[in-house]
């Protein structure tokens, strides 16, 4: 039953991956990316990292997904935006496909390292899930995690900048 479910959750986070890409409008992308943000939030459940589930919903689809969609409608992107960007469909087209070519070409090539980390379940039972994140994210990962909250303020600046007729 289980199985069954993974793929069906599978199809579902496809399907929403392929409207992404194929919706005309840039609020239909934006909801079937949504969309995907709920099937990962949905294998999190199934590995038993609920936490790991709650945040792709609250920060994934809560709040990127707000800033995305501000900055879509800030931009106001119409019919000449379309125009510009056709051409661009075919090119990374192509270069999905040579990417998914090698990912299938160095899994079926690759063999397991076994190699184990620190943390193991026992670690994780005892201590749980949201400490060591937190103790990871804000003790090893400080400097990436605040390199990005930077660089989401620079794109909102950037998408105001944009969305001002006059300078």
């Amino acid at each position: 039953m289980e199985i069954i479910f993974f793929y069906l959750v599978a199809l579902v986070a496809v399907v929403s991956g392929f409207l992404v890409i194929r919706c005309q409008s840039p609020v239909n992308s934006a909801l079937g990316l949504v969309n995907t943000f709920f099937c990962l939030a949905i294998y999190y459940v199934m590995l038993r990292a609920p936490f790991m589930a709650a945040v792709q919903i609250m920060v994934y689809a809560g709040a990127i997904m707000v800033l995305i969609l501000f900055v879509i409608m800030l931009l106001n992107l119409g019919t000449e935006a379309r125009k510009r960007y056709t051409n661009g469909i075919v090119w990374s087209s192509i270069a999905s496909l040579m990417v998914l070519f090698n990912v299938i070409f160095f899994i079926k090539r690759g063999r397991v390292t076994g190699a184990e980390g620190d943390i193991t379940a026992f670690t994780v039972q005892s201590v749980g899930h949201v400490e060591l994140i937190g103790t990871t994210m804000f003790t090893e990962f400080l400097l990436p995690f605040e390199i990005a909250s930077i660089l989401l303020l620079v794109a909102i600046v950037g998408a105001v900048v944009l969305a001002k007729k006059e300078v």
